[in-house]
């Protein structure tokens, strides 16, 4: 844009009148204007005075028409501060401000360089929730649409499994089966994602006890991990606990989806191991299985660790994953 004015200009055509221009008319009439000779003293002293009257003048002048100026100009500063930080106090974009396009000097090219990257934001914004919407459309539909295949497979699977074959054409359909299921809950972790992060599921936050849904939740999965043959360790005090401000339902989808995690790629490890820290505030969940670099987890494991992720982050928790050959521990906190 082209830059019409300028601050400095105006303050320089402002002050000039009182900087440059009375001492050059001082000078003039001190070298034209003759005193007579009675009372040459006298006429000197009142020359004298007059000339310090000027100059009084002069400076109260300057300092009354500068403060003035720098007035205005903290008041358009202050202004435009208070634009910008409307957004950190309130969590949303800030309003435009307004801009003389007649003037436009400095400050008002910094206003309107202001309102066009609020424009950009918003319309960035607006994007990226229409993409949001289509993402979230397209999943929920490709989620319903693939179970009709699915529901399909699986009945030609449990056809051929009333059908004399040998043991290699058994084994391939326990693992067609089994592929089916993966692919099934899979589908099921995508579609749940979808939906929270586009505000579907309803956060409830509560001062929850973390001992007890801790404990209820152990109960629960204890008979599927008893039938893997999953040795279960746990340390739940009995008396002692702490509490959280979050949503139960959800807590508990944290810590079944670590239990699923662990039924589907450690449970080779025959092993696991739930602790309630109280002095520490944490959930430590331990297993013996091939840790999270191996290829299974990093297939499957990784949108319902984003949909815990999330969970916890809403929640002002954290998971902290520490994870080798020899297994994976998870300590889920404060944040």
């Amino acid at each position: 844009m082209k830059q019409t004015k300028s601050l400095f200009r105006h303050f320089l055509k402002g002050h000039f009148l009182f900087i440059f221009l009375p001492p050059i008319v001082l000078i003039f009439l001190s070298a034209f204007i003759e005193s007579p000779i009675n009372g040459e003293e006298l006429n000197a002293l009142n020359l004298f005075y007059v000339v310090l009257l000027l100059f009084g003048f002069i400076i109260v002048a300057f300092v009354v028409i500068s403060w003035i100026f720098f007035l205005r100009l903290r008041k358009r500063l202050t202004r435009l501060q208070e634009a910008m930080s409307f957004s950190a106090n309130h969590n949303s974009f800030p309003r435009p401000i307004s801009v003389q396009s007649d003037r436009m000097d400095e400050i008002d090219q910094l206003g309107n360089s202001f309102n066009w990257m609020i424009q950009q934001l918003e319309d960035s914004r607006k994007r990226e929730h229409e993409e949001e919407l289509l993402r979230h459309r397209l999943i929920a539909n490709l989620s319903h649409d693939l179970r009709t295949p699915l529901t399909i497979l699986r009945g030609h699977v449990t056809r051929l499994n009333k059908e004399s074959m040998s043991l290699e054409g058994q084994n391939s359909l326990t693992e067609m089966n089994h592929t089916i299921t993966r692919v099934g809950d899979l589908m099921d972790d995508l579609l749940s994602y979808t939906l929270l992060t586009s505000g579907k599921h309803p956060f409830r936050p509560t001062s929850t006890d973390i001992g007890r849904l801790v404990r209820a939740s152990v109960a629960a999965w204890y008979p599927v991990f008893e039938e893997k043959e999953i040795q279960i360790e746990v340390d739940l005090p009995t008396e002692a606990t702490f509490y959280w401000e979050a949503d139960p339902k959800w807590m508990t989808r944290v810590l079944d989806n670590l239990f699923q995690n662990i039924l589907r790629h450690a449970a080779e490890g025959k092993y696991v191991n739930i602790v309630v820290d109280v002095e520490k505030e944490q959930i430590i969940v331990a297993d013996r299985g091939p840790g999270m670099d191996n290829s299974s987890y990093e297939r499957g494991a990784g949108i319902g660790l984003s949909t815990s992720n999330y969970m916890l982050k809403k929640m002002k928790l954290k998971a902290d994953f520490t994870s080798n050959d020899s297994g994976t521990r998870v300590a889920i906190g404060r944040s």
